[in-house]
């Protein structure tokens, strides 16, 4: 309850299209995150936040880090989720209900910075910044626009047989947009 309040329901959005109610009533965040498994939707709305992960060996590691790391056998304690203030929305795309997402898509702005994890490209989920201000302060259709074209940009997809590498690209564009719009009603 705590966690999808503070997300604007962003977790409680990604998690309910999983597969089916059997596998989802098994599966764990920890177990999620710790798999690094490119179809995650788990892994990209936690991306989106600021996260962090510990782990026994490895210490204290920001969550994108661990993402892109190598499998490995160290254990996973615990899941950070730092609470700074900000605004929270996630997307996804899906040939059916419960199928593996064609693309997912979660934005933040914390701290008026706007962020896109991008999953499911179909690799593992990658952050991108608007390192450039292109939504700032003014949040308006043209910077939606050219936020979701940078994203688009920035974040390489690949064909598999759930849709191929063009439309995975065109579909970060439309949900980047769809999740700001999102995020203006819970701001």
């Amino acid at each position: 309850e705590g966690l999808n309040s503070y997300s604007n329901n962003a977790v409680k959005t990604a998690v309910k299209d999983i597969v089916g109610v059997q596998f989802r009533n098994t599966a764990t965040v920890g177990g999620s995150i710790f798999g690094r498994y490119g179809f995650s939707d788990v892994l990209t709305v936690f991306s989106a936040m600021e996260c962090y992960v510990e782990l026994y060996k490895g210490g204290i590691v920001p969550l994108e880090q661990f993402a892109q790391s190598k499998k490995d056998n160290d254990i996973l304690v615990r899941i950070i989720v730092k609470k700074s203030k900000g605004c929270f929305a996630y997307q996804s795309m899906r040939n059916t209900k419960t199928d593996f997402p064609v693309i997912a898509c979660a934005v933040s702005c914390i701290d008026g910075r706007y962020r896109a994890s991008i999953g499911a490209r179909p690799s593992r989920a990658i952050t991108v910044y608007d390192d450039k201000d292109i939504i700032a302060e003014d949040v308006n259709e043209a910077s939606v626009k050219a936020f979701a074209q940078y994203v688009a940009d920035n974040a390489p997809t690949q064909s598999n047989l759930r849709g191929s590498s063009e439309y995975r690209t065109h579909l970060i564009k439309v949900l980047v947009q769809r999740a700001i719009e999102d995020m203006k009603g819970a701001q």
